[in-house]
């Protein structure tokens, strides 16, 4: 899929994903001279690569920066950040500092201003999503889509991302115009997951409340939205309690609210990572830790 991945961006990062692809190659041939043998030592790294993605106990600290120039400042464990946007140098950097690197990209609706915009075909593009300019719900079922997702997945292994947040992985319970269903929305939301996983990165649930128990089990920690203001955040006590990281962003429209919003929410599940935000996802952030 590393092929596939070329076309999200220019000439020079091709190079560089050519280069690790090379790499990759010369250490398959390697492996595959040593024998049977070597059988039981790609066990043992199949072993150690699970073993190695991040899974965020309940508790752990972030920062969720979306838009604007990335403020490296705040001391928290993982950085929330977009897949697209954000140049491979920054997320090295990041993670040289001792944080965990989380990207961002929508599973689940068509960005208009994306460079693999033009690669979904038009058969598999449903309605626009209420309120997002730009974006329309993606036919999840469509084997293209799939293949481009997996493509921006290879492409989150070679910037360096330690996991990722795909956005969107709620068609089903939207007005798609694509007769999504709970099982399609199901099949693919577990497609992502396993596709994360084989290539080690740790992977979060993004909202899809409606889906908690069965996904619960194929993902390593969850992101919502607002659900202290939707009343929604009891239902991830069966998360949490299986030592699963919440992460947790409640809204303000005017920043100088932010406080007062925090000091209403905070000590109300403790356990959720919850976070006070701007919509547009800028560097500024209030954490209950520090209420």
């Amino acid at each position: 899929m590393l092929d596939a991945a070329y076309t999200l961006f220019p000439d020079p990062f091709r190079a560089l994903v050519a280069s690790i692809g090379l790499v990759l190659l010369l250490a398959v041939a390697s492996a595959c001279a040593g024998g049977d043998d070597d059988d039981d030592d790609s066990s043992d790294n199949d072993s150690d690569a699970a073993a190695d993605i991040w899974r965020p106990a309940p508790g752990t600290t972030w920062q969720w920066q979306l838009s604007g120039a990335i403020d490296e400042s705040f001391d928290v464990e993982m950085y929330d950040i977009d897949l697209f946007d954000v140049p491979g140098q920054m997320m090295q950097a990041l993670r040289d500092s001792g944080r965990v690197v989380i990207c961002y990209f929508s599973a689940g609706s068509l960005e208009d201003w994306r460079e693999d915009a033009s690669q979904f075909p038009e058969e598999a593009l449903g309605n626009n999503l209420d309120g997002w300019e730009g974006e329309r719900w993606l036919d999840v079922t469509n084997a293209a889509v799939r293949e481009i997702m997996l493509a921006r997945l290879d492409v989150a292994v070679v910037k360096g991302c330690d996991g990722v947040e795909p956005d969107n992985v709620d068609g089903y319970d939207n007005d798609n115009g694509l007769g999504l269903t709970e099982s399609d929305q199901i099949d693919y939301n577990r497609f992502l997951a396993d596709a994360a996983h084989a290539r080690g990165l740790s992977i979060g649930l993004k909202n899809d409340m409606g889906q908690i128990d069965d996904l619960r089990d194929d993902f390593d920690w969850a992101l919502n939205e607002e659900c202290h203001a939707y009343d929604e955040c009891g239902a991830y006590a069966d998360f949490l309690a299986a030592g699963k990281a919440v992460f947790n962003a409640e809204y303000v429209d005017d920043w100088p609210d932010a406080p007062a919003l925090a000091e209403d929410i905070c000590g109300t599940f403790p356990d959720l990572s919850t976070i006070v935000k701007e919509w547009d996802l800028t560097a500024r952030r209030l954490s209950c830790d520090a209420v």
